[in-house]
């Protein structure tokens, strides 16, 4: 057990309960966990998660996430989904959500 699963409650499948505790020191730890590399890319997709959770009080889903970085990166909405793919390759629930300190989605896809 590390000092994050003693100070910040998980839940089963090790999402935050509550995604107010999340910090950038837990998403580099997730990411980690998750064998992802924190690029300026996935930093980008990470704060837009954050910022539209704090707007909406939910986890964007993945055609937001695509449309924002599609307009960050200049390019079509389907290239911007399929480097998501690429950043995070098992998917948006299983690891964007995790590592922006998302609940997991329950009525979502792993894709």
């Amino acid at each position: 057990m590390t000092t994050y699963d003693l100070l910040v409650p998980r839940d089963e499948e090790g999402y935050l309960v509550n995604p107010e505790d999340w910090n950038e020191e837990i998403a580099r730890r997730f990411a980690l966990e998750e064998n992802v590399e924190l690029t300026k890319e996935c930093w980008t997709v990470i704060n837009f998660m954050r910022d539209y959770y704090a707007d909406h009080r939910v986890a964007a889903d993945i055609r937001h996430v695509a449309k924002h970085l599609a307009h960050e990166l200049g390019c079509d909405k389907k290239t911007a989904k399929n480097r998501i793919f690429g950043l995070f390759p098992h998917g948006h629930v299983k690891q964007v959500c995790k590592i922006s300190g998302m609940k997991r989605p329950r009525a979502w896809s792993t894709g």
